[in-house]
């Protein structure tokens, strides 16, 4: 079990007592690409830890098969923080976008450890802020920039490290992916990319945006804030 969860930041720098109680509720499963395995009446149960792969999480208006993505967790990743949080079921679906392996834990334990454990409260809040500024800065966006604006930013947001929820989020991602990353639908962001390609900012090949002039993309993120 060590080996399958090895490394987790979750895990990193933690006591000893933590690590063996963590290890003794934890539960590997894996899924593959494709499956939907999550449901809100499950999540009020069991708490997940991703430990490879990744998996997002959207919501659908079925009346226009419109779809919005919210997150896209990957290794390390947490889920549902919400249901954790306020014990009620959290409507959004789930998708494995690579096959992946996950830890389950009984969400009471969870509560258990953010009650009682300093050391998981130092690992949780941290992460607990992160999904707030990314909900934030995504309701942002889609309030207030095109979708020419909205791709920009997340080509920029790909690149820094300190964008949990955003770096390397492009990595392998169809662009009909991309498109529900920004509320659009996939012509649009094709339209934008060959926009982007014929002003030499990028290349794009399968599934792969290359900057060409992350400094002409920088400023154009700098312009689109002073608007």
């Amino acid at each position: 079990m060590q080996n399958y969860s090895k490394e987790l930041e979750l895990l990193a720098n933690t006591n000893q007592t933590f690590e063996d109680e963590f290890y003794k509720y934890a539960k590997p499963f894996e899924y593959p690409k494709g499956e939907s395995p999550f449901f809100a009446d499950e999540l009020l149960k069991y708490f997940y830890i991703i430990v490879d792969g990744r998996i997002k999480t959207y919501q659908i208006n079925f009346a226009t098969n419109k779809e919005q993505t919210i997150f896209v967790y990957k290794r390390g990743d947490m889920f549902d923080v919400i249901s954790l949080l306020d014990n009620q079921p959290h409507e959004v679906i789930y998708e494995v976008l690579e096959d992946c392996k996950v830890l389950q834990l009984p969400i009471e334990r969870v509560r258990y450890w953010l009650e009682n454990d300093v050391t998981f409260n130092k690992k949780f809040f941290p992460y607990l802020a992160a999904q707030m500024r990314h909900t934030e800065e995504l309701v942002t966006d889609l309030a207030l920039y095109d979708t020419k604006d909205r791709l920009i930013n997340l080509l920029v947001d790909n690149l820094n490290p300190n964008k949990r929820f955003k770096h390397n989020l492009l990595h392998n991602l169809s662009n009909s992916e991309i498109a529900k990353l920004l509320g659009t639908v996939r012509h649009v962001v094709e339209r934008t990319l060959k926009q982007l390609k014929a002003d030499n900012l990028i290349e794009t090949s399968r599934r792969n945006i290359k900057i060409k002039n992350f400094q002409a993309l920088l400023d154009k993120t700098s312009q689109m804030l002073l608007k």
